[in-house]
């Protein structure tokens, strides 16, 4: 009798090791988190704001259209805030390798790197997030199974300078870990959607006590900015650390040879 030789076992993501680890990075490199997510969040709300006034840029009011010229300053809105989302995502990458390794943190030179990526992170943000929707439409798993796919494309454009092929790079990478990804989006989603309530009930509060005017619009957008901050925090770092973790796995990279791209 003959015996077929056991199949490998295929390694894990490790879920809740990335989730913990995401957040002991965002608790231990807080302010440095904070600052690299707050200021190109305050520069999308600055610009939504004169745009489209800042009651909606708050999250106060809905957006009113009136017709279709009211679109465009939407439109410009939407995308100044997705390029925004891109830097921010390209400068966490950077600080969570760094943080990882123990490195220092040194804001200066993210800079340059993320605005490099910046614009192919927005319209690729665009384009797998029109995708995920869809696939919310007709179901929520399918949704999620759709951003499990794309969900480690600002990495992999951060990191490797893919450009507009990140896409495609995120569906290779992610092939054979889509569920326990999805199981680690579901756990950060869940913190995120807490900050997020947070961050309207906040806002709401303080806008009904002081009003959205003068001063208390600064206010109104430091308080939104700085929540927003913690939310786009932990997702970018559990993206890098999820990046980080399917490279290991399928190429043999470890963390040292992807921050050396930085050097």
């Amino acid at each position: 009798m003959t015996y077929a030789p056991d199949a490998p076992q295929t390694p894990a993501l490790g879920v809740s090791a990335i989730v913990s680890e995401s957040l002991s990075l965002l608790l231990r490199n807080f302010v440095a988190v904070m600052l690299l997510a707050t200021i190109p969040t305050l520069v999308a709300l600055t610009v939504s704001g004169s745009l489209s006034g800042w009651e909606v840029a708050l999250g106060i009011s809905p957006p009113i259209f009136t017709g279709w010229a009211d679109l465009i300053p939407f439109g410009v809105t939407i995308m100044v805030q997705l390029v925004a989302y891109g830097v921010s995502v390209a400068l966490l990458v950077q600080l969570a390798y760094d943080a990882k390794l123990t490195r220092p943190v040194q804001i200066g030179r993210y800079v340059p790197a993320a605005l490099a990526v910046a614009l192919p992170i927005a319209i690729l943000g665009l384009v797998s997030g029109v995708l995920m929707v869809l696939g919310l439409i007709a179901l929520i798993v399918p949704g999620l199974w759709v951003y499990a796919v794309f969900s480690v494309m600002p990495a992999a454009v951060a990191i490797e300078r893919l450009g507009f092929s990140g896409l495609g790079r995120s569906a290779r990478l992610t092939k054979g870990y889509r569920w326990p990804i999805i199981g680690a989006t579901i756990l950060i989603g869940i913190m995120n959607g807490v900050v997020s309530a947070v961050a309207v009930f906040v806002v709401g509060l303080v806008a009904g006590a002081l009003g959205t005017s003068g001063a208390a619009l600064v206010l109104l957008a430091l308080i939104l900015a700085a929540l927003s901050g913690v939310g786009y925090g932990l997702s970018a770092i559990s993206t890098a650390l999820i990046y980080a973790r399917l490279r290991e796995i399928k190429e043999g990279v470890s963390v040292r040879d992807i921050a050396a791209v930085f050097d």
